[in-house]
């Protein structure tokens, strides 16, 4: 633990001003003692508000394809390893990916967010999503982000020009501790997606799932990494140990613990787009709200297997804390 005490409106100014905090400063968020976390939440919230005022986005994700994946992710449900007993189904076609877009219209959701399991997208699979996101674009005021796996510069070219704004594809643990949680494909390949991405001129969003075993170390890798990446929206996941998967019975996260992550998520990305996700009812609990002082944006509805907390919950909490959702209009 650190024996001196941060001054945190410092870090927060730092990070408003652009000059970045080191990584001991960044070490430090995480080692904390919790009798500081208020003041850290308050600090970051400064750099949120600075950026994002008091404006919270909101997501919502369809599970476009479930299982079937020939992956080995530790953390997955639907991966090959996993013995989990979720619903397995293809692509969903094109009439109900647009059905699930009006659905989160209808609640001012303003990203649609098609996740589809597997290595990467097949060209059966590239038409149909191509075909939904023409659609939903023609016919709906809402950004549409895709999440279908590794991509190469043709299929990411072709997303884009269908209409697809923003290209999802997850870090999710650092470097050093990859290996640990998957060895069917690597880290390097999940950068190179995300470049793609970039290149074809969708917006970039890679984020991480902490819990997964890495240190605080790591953790601080990771936030410096999505940096490097110039990601422009990071989602934080907290892990879910699904029972079924190998990382079933992992718990070592505290809500406290979340906040501080989140906190050094803003610290280090200041302008970025912070997203509270996977995970946050598990781990956060009661203190769901308080992520909103360093997240802006919240993933509402169910997740990919699991189920997220009711919406209508969700947006009372938004309100109680005396944030705003943001308008869906483009």
């Amino acid at each position: 633990m650190n024996v001196l005490r941060m001054d945190w409106c410092e870090i927060a100014e730092k990070s408003i001003r652009g000059e970045g905090i080191s990584r001991n400063e960044a070490l430090a968020v995480l080692e904390s003692d919790d009798d500081e976390l208020l003041e850290i939440m308050s600090a970051a919230f400064r750099v949120r508000k600075h950026y994002y005022g008091n404006k919270v986005k909101l997501n919502l994700i369809i599970n476009a394809k479930s299982g079937l994946c020939p992956e080995d992710c530790g953390y997955c449900s639907q991966s090959i390893v996993s013995k989990a007993p979720i619903s397995k189904y293809p692509l969903l076609d094109k009439d109900t990916l647009v059905d699930g877009a009006r659905k989160a219209l209808s609640m001012n959701v303003g990203t649609y967010c098609i996740v589809a399991s597997g290595r990467g997208p097949s060209r059966k699979e590239m038409d149909q999503v191509i075909a939904a996101v023409k659609e939903i674009k023609s016919t709906m005021p809402m950004k549409v982000c895709a999440c279908l796996g590794i991509l190469n510069e043709v299929q990411a070219t072709q997303l884009k020009e269908a209409g697809v704004d923003r290209y999802n594809h997850n870090l999710n643990t650092s470097r050093t501790n990859f290996s640990n949680i998957t060895t069917t494909h690597t880290y390097e390949e999940r950068v190179d997606t995300v470049e793609q991405a970039k290149l074809a001129g969708m917006s970039p969003c890679s984020g991480c799932i902490i819990g997964m075993g890495e240190t605080d170390q790591e953790i601080v890798e990771i936030a410096y990494a999505l940096k490097s990446l110039d990601a422009d929206s990071i989602p934080v996941n907290f892990l879910n140990a699904i029972p079924g998967t190998p990382l079933e019975g992992y718990q070592l996260l505290n809500p406290r613990k979340c906040l501080k992550v989140l906190a050094l998520m803003r610290f280090i990305n200041p302008t970025k787009e912070i997203r509270v996700a996977g995970g946050r009812e598990i781990q956060l609990r009661s203190l769901q709200a308080m992520a909103l002082y360093a997240a802006n944006s919240i993933f509402v509805g169910d997740y990919l297997t699991t189920e997220g907390q009711e919406a209508a919950i969700d947006r009372q909490m938004i309100e109680d804390a005396g944030f705003v959702i943001e308008s869906c209009a483009l």
